[in-house]
């Protein structure tokens, strides 16, 4: 049990503004660079740096299987973002065809550049700290627990899914979808710079889009 207890813990710890239930607004909402940015340097950045922190402190990277960014990110990248691409172009066609179910709240996109720059920023941050977390931390704990390759991989995608309670069911089942896909992906290429490139530019492209 009390190698369950560390990934628990710190997935209320990181994510509990998420579990907690957030108020979003129906209507589609502006961007603020402020917020966003103050969001980057008190949650995102300590989060990131704590998840790194507790997998470096057991082991090195080379031990954990994964490399530093290089050329051999740019298939598994490709792969990822293309599925998920596609998960999300699926699940969009059938919330329109089915509908009936809330839809998820829409930030609109920056209209400047130093905004842009800032969004940008915190889209890719928030890309590497769901994969550090979801892919590359639970994914190489959980099995050493003896839960199971499959398994962890199920646990994760559960938990990356309750995380995007705020955009509605079909947000949901877009993460559910989306999190089994870039957890194969990454225990096959073991990229977790490349699933996190995948990741983030996804944001951004359905950020950007939320103009139209």
């Amino acid at each position: 049990m009390n190698a369950f207890a560390e990934p628990l813990i710190l997935y209320a710890v990181l994510f509990f503004r998420f579990l907690s239930g957030p108020v979003m607004p129906d209507a589609p909402f502006e961007f603020s660079a402020g917020a966003e940015a103050a969001r980057v340097i008190l949650h995102t950045g300590p989060a990131l740096a704590l998840v790194w922190y507790l997998l470096l402190r057991a082991k090195s990277l080379r031990e954990w299987g994964v490399a530093r960014p290089g050329k051999s990110d740019a298939i598994p990248a490709a792969i990822s973002l293309a599925a998920i691409s596609l998960v999300g172009i699926a699940v969009t066609l059938a919330a329109g065809h089915f509908g009936g179910l809330p839809e998820a709240p829409r930030m609109l996109p920056p209209t400047e550049a130093v905004p842009w720059a800032v969004l940008a920023v915190s889209v890719f941050a928030g890309a590497y700290l769901e994969e550090s977390f979801f892919r590359f931390y639970l994914l190489s704990k959980l099995p050493e627990a003896g839960l199971g390759t499959h398994r962890a991989v199920l646990v994760s995608t559960v938990l990356f899914a309750i995380c995007h309670a705020y955009a509605g069911p079909w947000g949901i089942a877009n993460a559910a979808i989306s999190g089994a896909v870039l957890s194969y992906v990454f225990l096959r290429f073991r990229s977790l710079h490349g699933v996190s490139v995948a990741h983030g530019i996804y944001n951004v492209v359905v950020i950007a889009l939320g103009a139209a």
